[in-house]
């Protein structure tokens, strides 16, 4: 009787434990999975490391929340270009320092391109791109990109940078690291200005051919004149001392 009874304790016992274990299999497969949240653009530099100063350049311009915020609301993607520490210490000193807040906001969206761009990608893309930092014309914000095999290679108009690897990408956001810091044309590049013209000397006036030949010719006959005149009078002078010296032999 008693073996009876632990047997169907233990029957029961496995029923609920096997009911239990149903439902919550049930209650498990019936929960959506938890969709991942968009890249944080901060987070992903962070943790690579090495990105320190490109990371403080995005918090104090707030290009890092712009980054952020459109990764949230736009379908487009982004692709970042960061220059490694390494890169900014290349530098000349107190370049950074040189610039206003507005030059180094555009310092930094000049790294960013509005749209998901990658590696192969870069092969069939037109040049010059378009940044973040706007105009793309001439002596304003170009930035070129060449490849040759795997490799690309990035020219500002002022210097010529690698990507040299992929720090993250996801279809959404690629963020690249480049060996040099991009600096773009219209903050960093040398503006030639052509030189003043030098004023003009006042040309001094030739007198008229004709009024010089009549001068001299007013000369040349003023003192024809002249001599004409004395002879005149020494021809005179001749024929009074000759009438005195006769009248002088008379008496």
């Amino acid at each position: 009787m008693m073996n009876w009874f632990f047997f169907s304790l233990s029957l029961l016992s496995l029923l609920i434990l096997s009911h239990s274990t149903s439902t919550l299999a049930q209650s498990s497969a019936a929960q959506p999975p938890v969709p991942a949240g968009p890249p944080n653009i901060t987070k992903i530099l962070e943790k690579a490391g090495q990105f320190t100063v490109f990371l403080r350049l995005l918090g104090t311009t707030q290009v890092g929340n712009q980054i952020n915020n459109q990764l949230n609301n736009s379908n487009n993607g982004m692709t970042v270009f960061a220059p490694t520490d390494n890169a900014f210490s290349s530098l000349q000193a107190g370049t950074l320092n040189t610039l206003n807040d507005e030059q180094k906001d555009e310092l930094i969206q000049f790294h960013v391109l509005p749209s998901f761009l990658s590696i192969s990608q870069f092969l069939t893309v037109s040049n010059p791109i378009r940044t973040q930092a706007g105009d793309a014309g001439a002596g304003k914000f170009p930035l070129n990109v060449t490849t040759s095999g795997n490799q690309v290679n990035i020219s500002t108009g002022v210097v010529n940078a690698t990507v040299d690897n992929t720090i993250y990408t996801d279809n959404q956001l690629a963020v690249y690291q480049v060996d040099k810091v991009l600096l773009p044309l219209s903050i960093f590049g040398t503006h030639a200005t052509a030189p003043a013209p030098a004023p003009e000397t006042p040309k001094k006036k030739k007198a008229p051919a004709d009024a010089a030949s009549s001068s001299s010719d007013d000369a040349d006959s003023s003192d024809a004149g002249n001599l004409s005149g004395h002879s005149f009078h020494a021809t005179v002078l001749v024929m009074i001392i000759g009438v005195r010296v006769c009248a002088a032999f008379l008496l």
